[in-house]
């Protein structure tokens, strides 16, 4: 029997101190910079509302297939530790799922832990036949981990 909710995870070190990475979190204007999923449809539409960062911020998007339709509102924030998400997809198709980010200090850098928690759906207990999310999101979290450390890292 497939469990009843799934989990994605990944976790990468970056050399800059959590008040510098976390605006890059916290904003999601700013993560066209980073996002992996960025550069999927060259066409896709962007919408911003609610607070500037933090809690309250929503990002939408609707794009092609690739890119599907869906919705961030940041939920919970804690400056510069973490950064709470409700992520709901549209489309390809219909989902929900929790996503958290987790800033920690790690020597001079912050240990950045990307989550995301969401309910088995039958839409994904039948994709998890042939793959499970981990495979199939967890290279888009190392990516875009990777393309935030670049971010971070570089001087202003």
């Amino acid at each position: 029997m497939a469990p009843s909710t799934y989990t994605v995870e990944r976790t990468l070190t970056i050399q800059a101190p959590a008040p510098e990475v976390y605006p890059h979190i916290a904003d999601f204007r700013r993560w066209i910079d980073w996002s992996p999923w960025e550069g999927m449809d060259p066409d896709m539409t962007r919408e911003y509302s609610g607070a500037e960062s933090g809690p309250g911020a929503v990002y939408s998007w609707s794009g092609n297939r690739k890119a599907g339709r869906g919705r961030m509102e940041i939920t919970g924030a804690q400056e510069p530790t973490h950064v709470t998400i409700d992520l709901r997809f549209e489309k390809p198709f219909r989902s929900s799922s929790e996503t958290v980010f987790l800033l920690e200090p790690d020597g001079p850098g912050t240990k950045v832990t990307w989550r995301m928690t969401g309910p088995s759906t039958v839409m994904t207990k039948v994709m998890g036949l042939f793959t499970s999310m981990d495979s199939m999101i967890g290279p888009d979290f190392e990516k875009g981990l990777e393309r935030l450390r670049g971010v971070a890292e570089s001087p202003d």
